[in-house]
């Protein structure tokens, strides 16, 4: 698609939806930042370390957290930069904490077909995945780190 097509279909978006691409766009950037610090300065920040959030949620957050969960999921394949599977979940964390609803990252990782080490990084609030989830069952579990909601 190009770029002039991509913008038109943009602009026909509902209001609603544009903002929370630009919401996305910009904290998919800010979260790509932080891959350049060490992860022990930037975990702190992620919320409380070894530790989930309930399962249970308040369901007037739905839609909030589905339109979280399109913005991110479909920003991130437009981006300029990586968004990778951590990128995508600290903005994903972060649209949800301005929001005022808490989540759980989780850090995982497993062997590759060559052996190889590889990792991977998914957001859950309540039961809903908001990012990762389709490769998340391949993964072992090496940390988690809970942002529980202020309000």
């Amino acid at each position: 698609m190009k770029m002039a097509s991509k913008l038109r279909l943009l602009l026909t978006l509902d209001k609603t939806t544009f903002l929370f691409y630009l919401e996305a766009f910009l904290l998919l950037g800010w979260a790509r930042t932080l891959l350049f610090y060490k992860f022990s300065k930037i975990a702190p920040s992620l919320g409380e370390r070894g530790q989930e959030t309930d399962q249970n949620f308040d369901a007037s957050h739905t839609p909030s957290m589905r339109h979280i969960a399109i913005s991110i999921n479909t920003i991130s394949k437009y981006t300029p930069w990586d968004s990778k599977c951590l990128v995508r979940a600290i903005a994903g964390m972060k649209m949800l904490e301005r929001r005022g609803i808490s989540s759980t990252l989780y850090l995982g990782t497993t062997k590759d077909h060559s052996g190889n080490l590889i990792a991977h990084a998914w957001l859950r609030s309540g039961p809903y995945y908001i990012s990762g989830a389709e490769e998340m069952h391949q993964f072992t579990v090496v940390d988690k780190f809970a942002k529980t909601s202020n309000r």
